[in-house]
């Protein structure tokens, strides 16, 4: 049988280390919510954004993260433009100005390359409305506490 050497250890992978929070500023506020929007998670857990790129920020209750979930309940908040750029990863804490919107749960890229809707899992649909959002209003996307 062949195997391990005696006294081999078995390699654990790491992968993800320390990252950067990005930031960004509120561009333009968005007010509405729909129940039938018909997005489709993306099939990866990150995404790369970088300086000047601006990209819709949206809610949902719904929390399926596999490839390709129809994600239909959802609230828009508004768009950002990324001011340090970074890595976005599921999981991720997002703030717009001192609100605690939710984590991200991932990305849609129907209307890619002109921008990703980054999709936020929330507690309940919110808005730039029920927020009472405003232009130029900082936003961050804080990483997941992780033991590195």
């Amino acid at each position: 049988m062949i195997g391990r050497p005696a006294g081999a250890e078995r390699e654990t992978v790491r992968e993800n280390g320390p990252k950067r929070t990005v930031t960004g500023t509120l561009v333009k506020v968005l007010l509405h919510s729909r129940t039938d929007r018909g997005m489709s998670l993306e099939p990866f857990a990150s995404r790369c954004v970088r300086v000047g790129e601006v990209h819709e920020l949206v809610t949902t209750d719904q929390r399926d993260t596999a490839a390709g979930a129809r994600i239909d309940r959802v609230g828009f908040l508004g768009f950002a433009e990324i001011a340090a750029a970074g890595v976005l990863d599921r999981g991720d804490e997002v703030f717009v100005g001192e609100h605690r919107v939710g984590t991200v749960l991932g990305f849609d890229a129907c209307h890619f390359p002109n921008h990703y809707n980054v999709l936020i899992a929330a507690d309940h649909l919110l808005t730039g409305e029920k927020l009472d959002l405003r232009p130029e209003l900082p936003v961050r996307f804080v990483p997941a506490p992780t033991a590195f």
